[in-house]
């Protein structure tokens, strides 16, 4: 059991974390240093917890909704052939910010604002659009903010309470700050008047239905692992707003997702955290 505990979690991690993972996990984890933030702060306890799977898929969804940050993607993202490496992406940026040396978290920040300001086009009515916008970088904020937290919520092994909360999104706030985002949410009420905010901007578009096709039917990976992965979606899908279904032609069975796709979504969730105990601590082993 212990053996297909730690290859599981060893395919999961080399699956998120990328060819490079356990270098980057002993480094940010081993680097002795000064740290952003604490190791049981509420941004380490939802960051580095299994419903984050959920809260990334969820968060991928949502964002598609903002017909520029979406163009954004469409025209400067590997998404289509490159999705995993995407992901690797983005979920070392996250461990590095919330776990790694400060350093090396400011250096990640510094890298992510320098492809922002080589990101730009033009939208079809001819407006242009910039990655390094401050509306724009709000809106991915506040939209991946409320995903991880509502899939923490759900999903995760200790939810927080309401300070909890209110501290995790003023904690991820501070991130943001740095990368350029104006203003961000400090609690959960003010996370809550954000997206209303953004709501009369968001819709679907021809580039958000195709991404969504690509995240919920092409996956790259192999045929065993498609099915744990659609449960996956589907949770993610359960905690989307009713409003968003019809824009994104996904899916609304709110029995359904109460019930059904609740207890499976905790079951795969809870799969995920049992073997990534060992799966992280054995590739960061591995790599030192």
């Amino acid at each position: 059991m212990t053996t297909v505990r730690e290859r599981l979690g060893e395919a999961l991690f080399l699956r998120v974390a990328g060819p490079d993972g356990a270098k980057q996990a002993a480094r940010i984890h081993g680097r002795p240093g000064p740290r952003w933030f604490e190791p049981d702060s509420p941004i380490a306890r939802v960051h580095g917890d299994a419903s984050m799977f959920v809260g990334g898929i969820r968060a991928l969804l949502l964002q598609t909704l903002h017909p520029a940050a979406m163009r954004a993607v469409s025209e400067h993202s590997g998404f289509r052939g490159d999705m995993w490496g995407r992901l690797a992406r983005t979920s070392t940026f996250l461990a590095v910010t919330t776990f790694g040396h400060a350093d090396d978290a400011q250096q990640a920040v510094d890298m992510v604002r320098r492809i922002h300001d080589r990101i730009t086009g033009t939208m079809p009515d001819g407006s242009t659009y910039a990655a390094s916008d401050p509306h724009l970088l709000r809106w991915v904020h506040v939209a991946e903010v409320d995903s991880f937290l509502l899939a923490h919520t759900t999903y995760g092994a200790e939810p927080l309470d309401q300070a909890g909360r209110d501290e995790y999104v003023a904690q991820v706030g501070e991130v943001a700050r740095r990368l350029g985002v104006v203003d961000p949410p400090r609690d959960e009420a003010e996370l809550r008047e954000a997206l209303a905010a953004y709501r009369p901007e968001l819709r679907g578009t021809p580039e958000a239905r195709e991404a969504v096709r690509y995240l919920l039917f092409k996956p790259p990976l192999p045929l065993p692992a498609r099915a744990p992965y659609g449960v996956l979606v589907a949770a993610a899908v359960g905690l989307m707003p009713a409003w968003t279904r019809r824009h994104l032609l996904l899916p609304w069975l709110p029995v359904s997702e109460r019930t059904v796709v609740r207890v499976l979504g905790s079951f795969a969730v809870g799969t995920i955290r049992w073997a990534m105990t060992a799966g992280g601590p054995a590739a960061r082993r591995e790599a030192s």
